[in-house]
C-alpha cells in the first residue's frame, strides 16, 4: 500500500527528527497512516483497529484468536492508563501500528504506546466548560478518527479539530454549529475519501439536525445535509438537502416545527457502504418529542427516526427508511448500523442491520432501503408488528398518549442506546446490550418552550392505575422502577430470534466485541469486564475494575501478542440522571484498561467512601413554595443531579445558605465547572423555591436507613445464558 512505500532514508529522517520512543511507529514510517486503500482492506488487517467499528462495515468483530475460549481464563491486566476525570467514558479507541488513540470526557485526546501504555501526547481542546451544560447526557465523547497522519475529534462545544498524529499539535479547528444554540458533539467522526463526516447532538434542547462533510486536509466545508426542513420563511439553505426539501419530503411537516428546530440530530452512527458507494446516516428524534407539540400531530416528519443514504462526495439524497413515522417517543435511529452479507431464503442479501431504541431488529436491503425483516429483540408494547409490505409499524391504540397516559416500553431510554453491538460472521449472531426501562407518558397540554434546556412536550406521569401494581402514584412509580433490567442478547438476524440471553440486574451495560476466539467481551455498570463464549453465552472470565464500564472494547495485535482494551468510567445519561443503591458513591476517575494473556499489572485500590451527610436546616418554607420548587427541580435539576456523577444537591451544604445558592444557580458562579447560570429560565423566587424543595427532601431522606453499597464480587448477571428470550 502506498503509505508503506516511503524511502528508508525518509523514514530514518522522520524518526531522527522527533524525541518520541522509537517503537512509537510500530515499524511503520508514518504515524496515523490510513487512507482509502487501507480502510477498504481493513478486514484483512487483523493487527489493527483502524475505524470506529474496526472496518467500514462496523461489525466490531476481530478475527484474532490468540485469546480464545480455552485460555481466556489466563487473561490479565497488561497495563492501565489513568484519566483525569470521574465523568463518563464512552470512546472506542483506534489502534494504528502500535499506537492507540482515544478521546475522553471533555473531548480530550490521548495517544499511548499500545504495548506499554506510555503516554505519547495529550490534547485538551480547552473549550469553555460552561458549554457542558448544553450536553443532554454528560460531557462524554465516543471516539476519534485517524486518517492521513491526522487525528480528528468533535468537541462538546461543537468544534471539529484535526491533530497531528505524531505530536498531537492542532492543525485546524472549525466551528461546526452556531454556538449560541444548544449544539454539542459527542459522536466519533468518520472519514471517507478524504472527507471527515460529523453530526451533532442537542435535539431535546431545541436544535435542527444536520450532517456535514469537511475536507480532511484543510477543514473546509464540502457539503451539508439538513435532516429537518427549514423555516419556510427563510427559503433554501444552499445545502445538499435543498432539492429533497423542495419535493414531497418537505410536505411531511406541519405547524411551526422550526421554533424548536425540529430535532433530527445525527449524534452517533454513520457508516460508509463501499459496495454501493453510499453513506448511511442514522437520524435521531424530534424536538420536542411530542408529535402534537412539534408538528400539530400531522405528517411523517421526514427524516426523523430514519436511516438516510447519501452520496459521500456530494451529500445528495439516495434513499431513506423511516422506522417511526411521526416520531413521538424519542425513538431514534442513531444506534449502530452494521453491514453484512446474509443468506436469507437461499439468497445472499447485502444488508444493513440495526437494533434501534424502539425494540425491533431491522434487516434492510442496503441497495435500495427496502425492509427485509423486523422482529422484536426486546420486550415492547407499542406495535403489533412492522408491516413488511409498507415498511411501516402497525401501532397499538393509545401509544401516542393523546387522550390518556400510556405506559410504554421501550421508552425513550431505548431497548438499545449508544453502547455498540457486535456481529460475528463465525457464529452468525449479533450481540446486543439490551435494556428494559418502561416510562409512563402523557400529553403535556401546557407545554412551554425552554430553548437550551430539556423540551419534550411530554409529561412523565406515574403509571396509570392497573398498569402496574400499587394503589397510589408513589407505589406505582416504585413498581415501575422495579421493572428496569437489562440483558446481553445474542440475536440471529436471519432467523430473527435470540440464540441465547444473559439477564442483567441493571439496564445500562457496556458495548460488545466479538472475536475469532469464539469470545464476546462486555463491561457492566458494576465495574466488571466479562468474557463470554460467543456460541453459548457461558461466562468464562471477568475482571473487577472498580468503576462502571460502558464503552465498546477493541482487540489488536502488536509483535505477535494480542491485547484487549476498554475504557472504564461510568457516566453518560444514566450516570447523571439515575441513582441506585449500589451507585451511591461518586464514580472514581476513569482508566484505560488493556489486557493480555499472562498480564500481571494491578490497579490502584479505591479508597473507602463515606458519603457526606444530607444537608439539614431548621428553615421553614410554605407548602406552595416547596411545590413550586419541586416542579422546577424536576424540570431543570434532576436531569443532571439525579445520579452519582454530578453533586448530590440533597447533600450539598451550599443549600443551607440562600446567598451562596443564588450565587451558583442564578449568578453562575460555577460556570467554569459546567454549572451555568439559570437566570434565562428561572427568576430569583423560583431559584429560592428549588432550595426550599431540596432542603425539605433532604430532611426526609436523612430519616431513611442507609442502603449498603454493592457487595464485593457483584456483577449484576442473573445466572447463566439461556436459549431464546
Amino acid at each position: 500500500m502506498k503509505f508503506f512505500r516511503l524511502a528508508l532514508a525518509a523514514a530514518l529522517l522522520t524518526l531522527a527528527g522527533c524525541d518520541l520512543p522509537a517503537d512509537y511507529y510500530g515499524g511503520t514510517p508514518e504515524a496515523g497512516a490510513i487512507d482509502d486503500d487501507r480502510m477498504l482492506a481493513a478486514d484483512s488487517d487483523a493487527d489493527n483497529w483502524l475505524g470506529h467499528g474496526r472496518t467500514y462495515a462496523e461489525q466490531r468483530f476481530s478475527p484474532l484468536d490468540q485469546v480464545n475460549v480455552d485460555n481466556v481464563g489466563q487473561l490479565g491486566l497488561a497495563f492501565s492508563v489513568p484519566l483525569d476525570t470521574h465523568l463518563g467514558q464512552e470512546a472506542t479507541p483506534i489502534v494504528v501500528d502500535g499506537v492507540m488513540y482515544f478521546s475522553t470526557a471533555w473531548s480530550k485526546v490521548m495517544a499511548v504506546n499500545a504495548t506499554t501504555g506510555e503516554v505519547l501526547w495529550k490534547f485538551d481542546p480547552e473549550g469553555a466548560r460552561s458549554q457542558g451544560a448544553k450536553a443532554c447526557c454528560d460531557v462524554v465523547n465516543r471516539g476519534v478518527a485517524v486518517w492521513g497522519g491526522k487525528v480528528f475529534v468533535g468537541t462538546i462545544d461543537a468544534r471539529l479539530i484535526a491533530l497531528d498524529a505524531k505530536t498531537g499539535a492542532k492543525l485546524w479547528d472549525v466551528q461546526t454549529a452556531d454556538i449560541s444554540k444548544p449544539y454539542t458533539i459527542t459522536m466519533a467522526p468518520r472519514v471517507v475519501r478524504g472527507k471527515v463526516i460529523i453530526g451533532n447532538s442537542g435535539a431535546e434542547l431545541g436544535v435542527r439536525g444536520y450532517v456535514t462533510a469537511y475536507d480532511a486536509d484543510t477543514g473546509g466545508l464540502v457539503w451539508r445535509f439538513y435532516t429537518v426542513p427549514p423555516n419556510p420563511a427563510d427559503g433554501p439553505d444552499g445545502a445538499a438537502s435543498d432539492e429533497v426539501w423542495a419535493g414531497p419530503a418537505g410536505k411531511t411537516w406541519a405547524g411551526k416545527w422550526w421554533e424548536m428546530g425540529g430535532g433530527g440530530t445525527v449524534w452517533d452512527s454513520v457508516v460508509y457502504d463501499a459496495e454501493f458507494d453510499q453513506l448511511l446516516v442514522g437520524v435521531g428524534n424530534g424536538s420536542p418529542w411530542n408529535h402534537r407539540a412539534r408538528s400539530d400531530g400531522e405528517g411523517d416528519n421526514l427524516f426523523l427516526a430514519s436511516i438516510l443514504a447519501l452520496d459521500p462526495d456530494t451529500g445528495k439524497y439516495k434513499w431513506h427508511y423511516q422506522l417511526n413515522p411521526g416520531e413521538s417517543w424519542d425513538y431514534t435511529a442513531t444506534q449502530q448500523m452494521t453491514l453484512a452479507d446474509l443468506t436469507i431464503d437461499g439468497k445472499v442479501r447485502k444488508v444493513v442491520m440495526q437494533a434501534p431504541k424502539n425494540g425491533f431488529f431491522y434487516v434492510i436491503d442496503r441497495s435500495d432501503g427496502k425492509l427485509i425483516s423486523a422482529e422484536p429483540y426486546a420486550p415492547q408494547n407499542w406495535a403489533e408488528k412492522i408491516d413488511l409490505e409498507t415498511g411501516r409499524p402497525v401501532e397499538k391504540p393509545g401509544i401516542r398518549y393523546k387522550d390518556a397516559p400510556y405506559l410504554i416500553y421501550p421508552s425513550g431510554i431505548g431497548a438499545h442506546a449508544w453502547m455498540p453491538m457486535s456481529y460475528s460472521p463465525k457464529t452468525g449472531l449479533v450481540y446486543i446490550p439490551m435494556m428494559v426501562v418502561p416510562l409512563s407518558l402523557s400529553d403535556d397540554a401546557n407545554y412551554e418552550r425552554h430553548i437550551g434546556r430539556w423540551n419534550t412536550g411530554v409529561g412523565f406521569m406515574a403509571p396509570p392505575p392497573g398498569s402496574v401494581p400499587g394503589n397510589t402514584p408513589l407505589e406505582r412509580r416504585a413498581a415501575l422502577a422495579a421493572m428496569n433490567r437489562g440483558a446481553l442478547v445474542a440475536w440471529d438476524p436471519v432467523k430473527q430470534k435470540a440464540a441465547w440471553t444473559i439477564e442483567k440486574e441493571w439496564p445500562w451495560n457496556g458495548g460488545t466485541l466479538a472475536t475469532g476466539g469464539n469470545l464476546v467481551f462486555q463491561g457492566d455498570p458494576y465495574g466488571f469486564f466479562h468474557a463470554y463464549a460467543a456460541d453459548t453465552g457461558k461466562e468464562l472470565w471477568n475482571f473487577d475494575s472498580g468503576r462502571g464500564i460502558l464503552a465498546g472494547p477493541v482487540t489488536y495485535r502488536v509483535d505477535g501478542v494480542q491485547f484487549v482494551a476498554v475504557l472504564a468510567g461510568y457516566g453518560g445519561s444514566m450516570g447523571v440522571a439515575t441513582q441506585s443503591d449500589w451507585m451511591r458513591r461518586p464514580p472514581p476517575n476513569g482508566v484505560m484498561l488493556v489486557f493480555k494473556l499472562g498480564g500481571t499489572a494491578k490497579l490502584e485500590p479505591l479508597p473507602p467512601y463515606d458519603p457526606p451527610a444530607y444537608v439539614i436546616s431548621d428553615e421553614k418554607f410554605s407548602p406552595k413554595q416547596i411545590a413550586e420548587g419541586g416542579t422546577q427541580y424536576i424540570q431543570f435539576c434532576n436531569i443532571c443531579h439525579g445520579g452519582p456523577v454530578n453533586p448530590n444537591l440533597f447533600r450539598s451544604q451550599v443549600a443551607k445558605d440562600s446567598g451562596a445558592w443564588k450565587a451558583v444557580v442564578f449568578d453562575g458562579g460555577l460556570s467554569d465547572n459546567g454549572m451555568i447560570s439559570f437566570k434565562t429560565w428561572l427568576d430569583e423566587k423560583q431559584v429560592e423555591a428549588i432550595r426550599a424543595y431540596v432542603l425539605t427532601q433532604a430532611a426526609q431522606l436523612a430519616k431513611q436507613p442507609a442502603s449498603p453499597l454493592a457487595p464485593a464480587g457483584k456483577t449484576g448477571d442473573k445466572g447463566p445464558a439461556k436459549p431464546g428470550t
